[in-house]
């Protein structure tokens, strides 16, 4: 019973409080194991280079016991033989000069006499009066971005090879008139392997699949423009964490091998820099950094790139969507009361271009039956048919919004027939990302079979 005069507490309030009391214990209790059971390794040395302190994932991958590390070895003691140099030579002078240093790549000794690639960002920390204290190290596992690599390297050799046995066949050709025919038809065999390596080196640039988004419908689709060259843009989804998704899409300057390796070092850094801090400003930030340094020189690389974080809300089964911008088109959201407008983020630079760019954020939610509609600019810069003029982002707005509400799998679809009405229009590679908040009646029809390799679309349902 109430006291005269008091209002009963409504009903939950103690499940409430009591959830809130759970989650601040949890957090209490996690911050060390967050750090020694962390994704990446984590170690903090004195300005000498002697180890402090180490976290469990470091020491698992470097095969070693606590107490065969701290205060018994220093930083190079960890590396190969080349590291160790470079480190002297190259990265201890720069960060005493710079107080920091970003996605550099190594390779850390194991205790079995292995090797592992890793990639090490270093921050110097100061006291007070400006002295150096010590120096902090994050240390991310790059043996999938090496195998990744080595991998692109072997299609590029094919592909190479394939490009040299056609062209010998027309050399063939041309020396012997009176067997033309069965060169040509040999030059067409070549082509074809040479479209078949390109087509799977493609592949392998893009996800397979989106994964399952509780509480978000995902469609995406990819279009080649010529089957005789390895594309640039790239777009993916995957998760952070138990509630948040990270998603970007994006476009590197250029086509063929060169640009389906920048591609390759974008997806992967991107994916990366997501674990270690998902904000999208912090992710674009990583990758400026890692192209800039990278490609500095007479062979200058960069994209654009749109990345962002969804939190999908199962009480009302809306969707926050936090992101940012290098320079790429605006996104388009389309409202399930069928109107359709651009999310601005006006001045974000290209990624890789300079060493500290400005990146443009934007926010906002996507109510039921809304989606979130990503594109590269081969959509945007295509021609009418009709009279050779582009079909430009207020044409794009208007389709658009003759599709708000229908779920992301029939925007994407809808889209798709634009793309194939260009016809010799679309001269460009496009890809496309569609992110929705389901309603109870969308569709969970299964995704159409792609029609090559080079033109596919992904779909997938909560």
């Amino acid at each position: 019973m109430c006291r005269t005069g008091q209002e009963p507490e409504p009903h939950g309030a103690d499940d409430e409080r009591t959830q809130k009391a759970a989650f601040a214990s949890l957090l209490e209790d996690s911050a060390e194991e967050l750090y020694e059971s962390a994704p990446c390794g984590y170690l903090s040395t004195l300005m000498d280079g002697t180890v402090a302190k180490i976290n469990a994932t470091l020491l698992n991958w470097l095969g070693l016991d606590h107490d065969a590390v701290v205060g018994r070895r220093r930083f190079t003691d960890l590396l190969t033989v080349g590291g160790k140099l470079y480190h002297e030579t190259h990265l201890a002078p720069l960060l005493r000069m710079q107080g920091e240093i970003n996605g550099i790549a190594l390779e850390i000794k194991r205790a079995d006499g292995s090797r592992m690639p890793v990639l090490i960002s270093s921050v110097v920390k100061h006291g007070s009066t400006g002295e150096p204290l010590l120096i902090r190290t994050t240390v991310f596992d790059a043996r999938d971005r090496r195998a990744y690599e080595e991998e692109l390297l072997r299609g590029r050799k094919a592909a190479e090879a394939a490009r040299k046995e056609a062209e010998e066949a027309r050399r063939r050709a041309e020396d012997a008139h009176r067997h033309a025919e069965g060169a040509r038809e040999q030059a067409e065999a070549d082509r074809a392997r040479l479209q078949d390596a390109l087509a799977v080196l493609q592949q392998s640039l893009l996800p397979a699949a989106l994964p399952e988004v509780p509480g978000v419908e995902t469609a995406a689709y990819y279009h080649t423009a010529s089957p005789d060259r390895l594309g640039g843009d790239f777009y993916d989804v995957f998760p952070v964490d138990g509630k948040r998704f990270a998603f970007f899409l994006g476009d590197v300057c250029g086509k063929g091998p060169q640009a389906a390796a920048v591609t390759s070092l974008t997806r992967y850094t991107l994916r990366a820099a997501a674990l270690h801090d998902p904000d999208p400003v912090s992710a674009l930030s990583t990758l400026n950094t890692v192209l800039h340094e990278r490609y500095t020189g007479g062979d200058p690389r960069y994209c654009t790139a749109i990345f962002g974080i969804l939190e999908p809300d199962p009480v009302t089964g809306g969707v926050a969507v936090h992101l940012a911008s290098g320079g790429h088109p605006p996104a388009l959201v389309l409202r399930a009361d069928g109107t359709a407008h651009f999310l601005p983020t006006p001045g974000g630079i290209l990624v890789g271009v300079l060493p500290h760019p400005r990146f443009a954020t934007a926010t906002t939610t996507l109510a039921v039956g809304d989606t979130l509609l990503l594109y590269t600019d081969g959509l945007t810069e295509a021609r009418n048919s009709h009279d050779g003029s582009l079909y430009g982002d207020e044409a794009l707005r208007g389709f658009a919004a003759e599709h708000a509400g229908r779920p992301p799998g029939a925007v994407i679809q809808a889209l798709t027939g634009l793309l194939n009405d260009f016809g010799d229009g679309l001269d460009d590679d496009t890809a496309l990302l569609a992110l929705g908040a389901p309603t109870s009646a969308s569709p969970d029809s299964s995704s159409p079979n792609s029609a090559s390799l080079s033109d596919r679309m992904t779909k997938n349902t909560p």
